[in-house]
């Protein structure tokens, strides 16, 4: 071949194609839990699979938010949120958690409690840093982590051995976890998915170890007001030690029944909060203004509004637990939040995932297959979990379709 064919062989050779991707979107998949809703909308099943009310939000808060978009609250918020939404934010940890904040200087609004957890790792991770995570987690923590530069590091959750005993952790697993790259710890409490509150007793442990290896204490505080027999929410920041080394996340979703509207926030430190506030800004620019508005006077609700959630949920709970059981689930107490797992070993069945594939197309439920709670999917393959923020009227039909796997078990 002469030096003009090689050359004509050269230009009209094909250029290796590019790898496109990032490659931290192969260690997690798309959201289980937003699956399984479309799989209860494509077979007409009862969803008990994600976290939403399928009742109407309080009066008060929807009237807020028709008044403030009618008074043409429709344009950009401050970055990190209206001031109205902050002072009563800082209002009410000064009522709930005991401890002074300062709305200019330590508050985030941010586009739900999600945004607000994303927002705040990567405000404060580096690459080679790690996370603790306890597992079964929700499941956007790991991916967070990851998207974040940093390494989760899990920490099990060991289901409860009878109805009267909790999900427990071992103490010695969480003292291995923690080193000099432990950057934070996450903790969910009250826990989705297990329905754990942690005990003070085990938030001063927790609180020893981030004292002791320098570590950030990022506390998702979302289901706070909703708690059953007698178990207490204690915040994290409201423990000795704690106030300059944790971010307190929270928001409106579960406790005012808006999990559409996307309005969370973080509290911490002004140091903390400014690296959160450029993160934000340039992920969402800010919340929905007229929402803002609204959660205000979500946060001026009387007391008797978050006994009367609690208890509310406390009965859908004793509706749903008997129907699970005596369809066949050995289910796993819940003392906070508004989830039950459940052990489906008797059912016979290879894995989770078959079986929640099974029970919503066969049987007219979702719920959510427990392997997507944890690293290992093995560690999940026997649990399912089912959420009860549903009508008493959703509660009874699911029930009734619950009643069929007693003949159609697979022993």
């Amino acid at each position: 071949m002469n030096r003009k064919n090689i050359s004509r062989a050269r230009s009209t050779k094909q250029p290796r194609p590019k790898h496109f991707l990032s490659d931290k979107v192969s260690h997690f998949t798309e959201s289980v839990i937003r699956e399984m809703t479309r799989q209860a909308m494509l077979y007409g099943a009862v969803n008990l699979a994600q976290g939403f009310p399928d009742f109407s939000a309080p009066n008060e808060i929807k009237q807020a938010a028709q008044q403030a978009v009618a008074a043409d609250i429709n344009q950009y918020a401050i970055t990190w949120g209206a001031k109205n939404l902050r002072n009563a934010i800082a209002r009410q940890m000064g009522v709930w958690q005991g401890i002074t904040v300062d709305p200019e200087k330590e508050i985030t609004v941010c586009c739900g409690s999600t945004e607000a957890m994303i927002s705040t790792l990567l405000a404060v991770c580096n690459a080679g840093d790690e996370v603790v995570i306890f597992e079964p987690f929700y499941e956007n923590y790991g991916p967070d982590s990851v998207l974040s530069g940093a390494k989760p590091k899990f920490v099990k959750l060991r289901p409860p051995k009878d109805a009267s005993s909790e999900w427990t952790f071992d103490e010695k697993e969480l003292r291995r976890a923690f080193d000099n790259h432990t950057k934070a710890i996450i903790l969910n409490t009250p826990n989705n998915p297990t329905g754990k509150v942690f005990t003070r007793a085990e938030l001063e442990l927790i609180r020893d170890l981030c004292v002791k290896f320098d570590v950030l204490a990022i506390t998702d505080e979302i289901y706070e007001h909703i708690l059953y027999d007698g178990t207490q929410h204690i915040s994290m920041v409201s423990l000795d030690g704690m106030r300059d080394r944790t971010v307190t996340i929270n928001g409106m979703s579960k406790t005012y029944s808006v999990t559409g509207w996307r309005v969370g926030w973080a509290v911490a430190p002004e140091k903390i909060t400014n690296a959160i506030r450029k993160v934000h800004d340039f992920l969402t620019v800010g919340a929905p203004a007229p929402l803002q508005e609204a959660g205000a006077a979500a946060l001026s609700l009387p007391p008797e509004y978050y006994a009367k959630l609690a208890e509310g949920y406390r009965v859908r709970r004793d509706q749903l637990i008997p129907a699970l059981t005596s369809a066949g689930f050995r289910c796993f107490l819940p003392r906070g939040a508004y989830y039950v797992m459940t052990d489906i070993s008797t059912f016979g069945f290879k894995d989770d995932v078959s079986f929640a594939k099974y029970l919503v197309q066969d049987i007219g439920v979702a719920c959510v297959p427990g392997s997507s709670f944890y690293r290992d999917p093995k560690d999940g393959a026997k649990q399912v979990r089912f959420a009860f923020c549903k009508k008493p009227q959703t509660l009874d039909e699911a029930s009734s379709k619950l009643g069929k796997l007693r003949v159609k078990r697979k022993n």
